[in-house]
């Protein structure tokens, strides 16, 4: 056990995290929610019954879908793009490890890299597009749950059901949306350009205590 933890420690640990806030999430949003219900003279629903409203699905993927975005273009972005002295950024001259041709030789090596073709094609690729399809997914999925919520306040009012066209026209939708990309924005920003002035002594994601602050990458 301690073997296991000492090899997946980080991301058990953001794991247990990441199911300790959804829990909350979802018990603190169906109170809500209930809450919100009985306001309007709406009798209470169950955990079950609320899992499955537009308040739950629109909450929980319109910041799912900001989260990947952020990565998937940071990711992708800083294939090319550098930042003197940022330890998130690659050297600003030459080649690295992570931009050379992989080995199909190498013994050790996943099994697309040894399949080549069109597989290691993508593969070569995965993490940005497993990314991006995340943020689809997610941005999907968004798009449902603001549209279910949306229509199940327009039926308490006695109002006609909004068109998907309808809610993509109005601001409502973006504003959800943007409100959380900024954010992400601003602690991508943060990270890049703190990184290269300030230090943490032991994470991967300082340069050492000691490089200067021109320094680019570990």
């Amino acid at each position: 056990m301690r073997t296991f933890f000492k090899n997946n420690g980080l991301s058990v640990t953001f794991g247990l995290f990441f199911l300790i806030a959804m829990l909350v999430q979802w018990l603190t949003g169906f109170n809500e929610y209930n809450k919100e219900r009985q306001e309007e003279g709406r009798q209470r629903v169950s955990l079950r019954t609320y899992s499955a409203s537009g308040h739950f699905i629109e909450s929980t993927f319109e910041n799912w879908e900001s989260e990947f975005l952020q990565m998937a273009l940071f990711v992708l972005l800083t294939i090319s793009l550098r930042q003197k002295g940022s330890s998130e950024s690659k050297k600003l001259e030459g080649e690295e490890e992570v931009d050379k041709e992989p080995d199909r030789n190498k013994k050790d090596a996943p099994w697309p890299v040894k399949k080549g073709g069109w597989i290691l094609a993508v593969y070569k690729n995965s993490l940005t597009i497993a990314l991006f399809a995340l943020f689809l997914l997610s941005f999907l999925l968004h798009l449902y749950g603001s549209l279910k919520d949306e229509n199940e306040h327009l039926q308490q009012k006695g109002l006609p059901a909004e068109t998907l066209g309808q809610l993509l026209g109005e601001s409502r939708f973006w504003f959800e949306s943007f409100q959380n990309w900024q954010s992400e924005f601003l602690s991508v920003f943060a990270i890049i350009v703190l990184s290269i002035f300030l230090r943490q002594k032991g994470s991967s994601q300082s340069k050492p205590v000691d490089a200067s602050n021109s320094a680019t990458g570990e």
